[in-house]
């Protein structure tokens, strides 16, 4: 399964719980530009299992946010069995987790994305690995999302695009407003995050529409 990079894509993830999945998910329209994520929070709870539901629920791609760190080569494989068809390392991973993580997502036809989470020069670690990412992930973090004036660093796009061709993905306080923005600056991917009401995040409310809203989301996008 590949990306097609003439297509937008909205991203919805998956924080909290199964509970959530079985409540939330089938409410999501069935779109090929949907993606589906279990997000790091989630996988902490509920493990390769977790994928695995999400998996069975949907057509679409799963993009399991494991944020490797270390031991890519076992950590794709993993994933790869619970029905993930993409995955995340951290950008400021060892070169060395960075080049097997890619080179097992390749083999194991996964689409390999590089989470840039806290880091403030893209271009290096790219420079670094024997190919490029399928998805460089500029995200703007959950913690960071209660600074004052923290945005997603789109100034990293152009500088990106100029020497690889990677698809990229916006992360991090995503609004309908944002994801129109994220298009606007380059990204091919916009991540939103299921929230509840009471959280201190942005994204779509478990509360509100969700068919409706990822429809608005999509049209944002397009």
């Amino acid at each position: 399964m590949v990306l097609n990079n003439k297509l937008r894509y909205l991203q919805i993830a998956f924080n909290y719980n199964l509970n959530q999945v079985y409540e939330i998910l089938p409410l999501v329209p069935d779109d090929p530009s949907i993606m589906i994520e279990a997000g790091t929070p989630f996988i902490k709870r509920e493990g390769l299992n977790g994928v695995r539901t999400i998996s069975s629920m949907t057509r679409g791609h799963v993009v399991a946010d494991i944020k490797t760190a270390d031991g890519a080569i076992e950590e794709v494989a993993m994933f790869k069995e619970a029905g993930a068809t993409a995955m995340t390392v951290l950008g400021n991973a060892p070169k060395e987790t960075l080049n097997f993580f890619i080179e097992s997502c390749k083999k194991n036809k996964i689409i390999s994305m590089i989470d840039m989470i806290g880091v403030d020069e893209v271009l290096p670690i790219l420079r670094n690995l024997k190919v490029p990412p399928d998805v460089v992930v500029l995200h703007k973090g959950r913690d960071e999302e209660q600074t004052k004036g923290k945005v997603i660093p789109y100034k990293q796009v152009n500088k990106i695009r100029s020497k690889f061709n990677c698809l990229i993905s916006a992360a991090g306080g995503v609004d309908v407003k944002e994801a129109r923005s994220a298009v606007f600056n380059g990204a091919n991917i916009v991540v939103a995050n299921i929230v509840k009401p009471d959280d201190p995040w942005v994204g779509i409310s478990s509360q509100e529409d969700v068919t409706k809203v990822a429809k608005e989301f999509l049209e944002s996008i397009k």
